[in-house]
């Protein structure tokens, strides 16, 4: 376990779900549905291919991103992507989110990936100048559609 400044970095445990439930309707600014959100959440605390850290204070998940790695053929090779990054709206600004995103990329590295991907909302411009100065660049497009 990492320790910043009164926290530490660790694994997202299964009781630190109801904290990051809140950071995760934070992040998308709304209630999400709980069930759902739960099973999720236990299905990949359980599975290798995903690695979720949280930055806890006095035990507390104040902060939390969500990585998955998977091979990918068109790069014949492990790729990490990060699914969720949030801090807490009481913590922003502080260099928490950095740390986690740097540790998020130590361990992408350690599982031998050869890229980190993450995909941002194009109303998160504050996200995209985080990233920008992380290192990342915008090299693709996403496309979606609901179902």
């Amino acid at each position: 376990m990492e320790k910043r400044n009164e926290g530490e970095i660790r694994p997202a445990a299964a009781e630190d779900w109801e904290q990051v439930y809140g950071l995760m309707c934070q992040l998308e600014n709304e209630e999400l549905d709980r069930e759902g959100f739960y099973r999720i959440y236990m299905e990949q605390r359980k599975n290798p291919d995903f690695c979720g850290l949280v930055y806890a204070i006095d035990g507390q998940a104040e902060a939390f991103v969500n990585m998955r790695v998977e091979g990918q053929l068109h790069h014949a090779a492990p790729v990490a992507e990060i699914l969720e990054l949030i801090v807490g709206e009481n913590l922003r600004g502080q260099g928490i989110g950095k740390v986690l995103f740097h540790e998020a990329c130590r361990r992408a590295a350690e599982k031998g990936c050869v890229c980190l991907d993450v995909t941002s909302g194009r109303q998160r411009t504050g996200a995209h100048r985080f990233y920008e100065r992380e290192g990342m660049k915008k090299s693709h497009f996403k496309f979606t559609m609901e179902l």
